[in-house]
């Protein structure tokens, strides 16, 4: 089955991955609302990460995308736009 909503231990996995960042899911929940910095992920491991979903979903994510300033933020807009494509 494949799941078209992103949650928050899959972009906790993909700052990982993408960036090299380290962050509890958990904390990233409840902190969703804090600026992405505050993690220490830059606008550069936010386009990685934008890459790596654009490559999992086979599929382009707004252009605004890179430009979301909160995880909240972030995962609204990407499974908003995941929903609308599905």
């Amino acid at each position: 089955m494949i799941t078209t909503e992103v949650t928050f231990d899959e972009l906790a996995a993909l700052m990982k991955k993408a960036a090299g960042i380290t962050v509890d899911p958990a904390e990233l929940r409840q902190a969703a609302e804090s600026p992405f910095d505050s993690f220490g992920l830059d606008s550069l491991g936010l386009l990685g990460i934008v890459g790596e979903l654009e490559n999992r979903y086979s599929g382009s994510l707004p252009p605004d995308s890179e430009r979301c300033r909160t995880p909240r933020e972030f995962l609204d807009l990407v499974n908003s736009t995941l929903k609308a494509g599905a």
